[in-house]
C-alpha cells in the first residue's frame, strides 16, 4: 500500500469532534451540521457509547432516534448534555445510515419532545409513554419503571423487573440522571406484560 492510500485509509477511519466547552457540553452552533445525521457520542466518565440520528438538544439535553446495533433503529434516548468527550461520524455511520434510510426507517420523532429540563421530560414520559427507563453515571444497571412521585430534588419511580412485575419504590436525585430511554422493544415488550396482568 502507497503512503497516499494509506492517508487516504487513515482518513476514511478519522472521526469529526464537534466543539466542546470546558464543562464537557456541546457547542451549539456545531451542532447543527448533525442535524438528522447518524452520530455515536463518547462520555469522558462513562464507558458505554451511545448511537443514533440526532434529532434535538438544548444546552441540557441531547435527544437521539437509538440506533443500538447494524441497521436497527430502536426507540429513543436522552443524554445529558455534560462530560462529552466526542461526537463520531464516520465512514461507517455514513453507510449504516444510507442502508437504515434505504430500508425505509424512521429517523425523526414522531412530535416535539420537550428538552426543557429534566422535570418537564420525565413528566412528558409519565403521560405518554407510562414505563421508561433511566440511567445514572454508573454503567453497572438501568432502571426502568413508572412514576410515583417527582419534585424539584427527587424523583420517585415503582421499578419495572426483568418479569414485568412492578417489585418497590425507587428513588434518584434529578442532578444524576445522565440517560432516559422511552418507546424501545425492551420496555414496550415488558409493557405489554404489565397490560396483561393488569386485566386479570
Amino acid at each position: 500500500m502507497s503512503v497516499t492510500e494509506l492517508h487516504k485509509q487513515i482518513a476514511i477511519k478519522t472521526f469529526e469532534r464537534a466543539s466542546i466547552t470546558n464543562t464537557g457540553s456541546i457547542n451549539k452552533n456545531r451542532m447543527e451540521k448533525y442535524v438528522r445525521q447518524l452520530i455515536t457520542i463518547e462520555f469522558d466518565d462513562k464507558k458505554e457509547i451511545f448511537s443514533g440520528f440526532l434529532i434535538d438538544w438544548t444546552e441540557d439535553w441531547i435527544l437521539l432516534k437509538n440506533n443500538p446495533v447494524d441497521f436497527i433503529i430502536d426507540g429513543y434516548t436522552i443524554l445529558k448534555n455534560k462530560n462529552i468527550k466526542a461526537i463520531i461520524q464516520d465512514k461507517d455511520h455514513e453507510f449504516t445510515e444510507r442502508v437504515i434510510k434505504l430500508k425505509g426507517l424512521k429517523t425523526s420523532a414522531a412530535e416535539i419532545i420537550p428538552l426543557k429540563d429534566v422535570s418537564i421530560i420525565i413528566y412528558f414520559f409519565a403521560n405518554k409513554y407510562e414505563i421508561f427507563q433511566i440511567a445514572t453515571k454508573s454503567d453497572k444497571a438501568v432502571y426502568l419503571g413508572k412514576l410515583l412521585e417527582l419534585n424539584e430534588e427527587e424523583l420517585l419511580i415503582d421499578f419495572l423487573g426483568t418479569e414485568g412485575e412492578f417489585e418497590g419504590e425507587m428513588s434518584f436525585k434529578l442532578n444524576k440522571i445522565r440517560v432516559i430511554e422511552f418507546d424501545t422493544d425492551y420496555i414496550n415488550s415488558l409493557k405489554l406484560i404489565v397490560n396483561e396482568d393488569e386485566k386479570k
